[in-house]
């Protein structure tokens, strides 16, 4: 049985807080969300994330694979036995409270996705030597994370 004990999804309001770190919470949600896709192992959940946001962010696997043990502690995923590395597997309380909580899982995915697309943009601007943007006519990266953030928000 599920309990609000056992992993709250609250508080996830923000998806980067002036850093490039996603919060623990979030970050379970959405590991949560890429192992129901299809059984994985820590690191692909790490590039996955990579690949997400553009290498804009690298979940460290100091964060990663105590998460996935909280995971596994909760009852919502299983964890192979049969040697290195280790294959992560949802379990059905983890259906469930990924269903609880799918439409934040859905947006957090969504703000990885837009967030991966503007760094991209961000970086084609600024050109192979990084001279592309002018300081006053071009808006900084942190300036469009910002306003990504906010507008992820208001949605």
């Amino acid at each position: 049985m599920l309990t609000e004990s056992k992993m709250p999804a609250e508080g996830n309001k923000v998806l980067v807080q002036g850093s490039k770190m996603l919060s623990h919470d979030n970050l379970r949600l959405i590991a949560l969300a890429l192992i129901a896709e299809t059984p994985r192992y820590g690191y692909e959940i790490i590039k996955l994330i990579e690949e997400k946001t553009a290498d804009w962010h690298s979940p460290t696997p100091n964060i990663v694979y105590p998460m996935l043990t909280n995971l596994k502690a909760a009852g919502y995923v299983t964890a192979s036995t049969e040697g290195p590395p280790t294959l992560y597997t949802i379990t059905d309380d983890g259906r469930d409270y990924l269903k609880q909580n799918r439409d934040l899982a859905n947006v957090l995915l969504d703000r990885l996705t837009a967030l991966g697309e503007r760094v991209s943009r961000w970086r084609q601007a600024r050109g192979p030597t990084g001279k592309g943007l002018e300081p006053d006519s071009a808006e900084s990266l942190v300036d469009i994370l910002a306003r990504a953030a906010s507008d992820s928000q208001r949605k």
